[in-house]
């Protein structure tokens, strides 16, 4: 990998794209996964869901290709961020928002306490494989209990969650962290785009 001097402490990578067509892409739009022919969702609800699909393929995009090292990386410190911290911090985040939605007591913690999601990130194969599947195995356990509810308006759990502001604040949430992981996967080995 080719770097740049930045400062005397610190060597950057190299900013550089896969895209060839557009320069600030990530990949070509005829590779991207979250290309859909110009078929756009009919309806609220729809539009919600696809918005969401499109920012966890996008995090899931900015791991690939790099080893479970780069992944644990902390590369903004002082940040104790990593790609594979927001990988556990959203497969927690997937079960909380369950449990905005339950009447019930609240699930157990995946990782343990506050920031164990970001502590416990590190660069073991083992690790990477965990998470990858705590987060496909959450999304799909809070996409079928919100599909039990397809009225944006029904209000849910303890607190009354309209089901319409907790699909919001998924798109917030992943929205949020797909910046973070730009910048994180820049970091560590240079690549860029949207």
């Amino acid at each position: 990998m080719a770097t740049t001097e930045r400062d005397p402490e610190r060597r950057a990578p190299t900013r550089w794209t896969r895209a060839t067509v557009y320069p600030d892409m990530w990949v070509d739009p005829a590779d991207d996964p979250r290309n859909t022919d110009g078929s756009a969702p009919d309806g609220e609800l729809p539009t919600l869901r696809e918005f969401l699909a499109d920012y966890r393929t996008t995090l899931l995009m900015k791991c690939d290709g790099l080893d479970p090292e780069q992944l644990a990386r902390r590369s903004v410190p002082p940040s104790t961020m990593s790609l594979l911290g927001l990988v556990r911090h959203l497969a927690e985040a997937e079960r909380d928002w369950r449990d905005w939605i339950s009447e019930g007591e609240p699930l157990p913690k995946l990782y343990g306490g506050r920031d164990a999601d970001f502590d416990g990130a590190a660069g073991e194969q083992a690790l990477v494989d965990a998470a990858l599947a705590d987060l496909a195995r959450e999304q799909a356990a809070t996409d079928a209990a919100l599909a039990q509810h397809p009225d944006l308006g029904t209000r849910l759990g303890k607190d009354r969650t309209s089901v319409r502001e907790l699909m919001v604040h998924r798109i917030e949430e992943y929205a949020r962290h797909c910046g973070h992981a730009d910048l994180l996967r820049e970091c560590i080995d240079g690549r860029v785009g949207q």
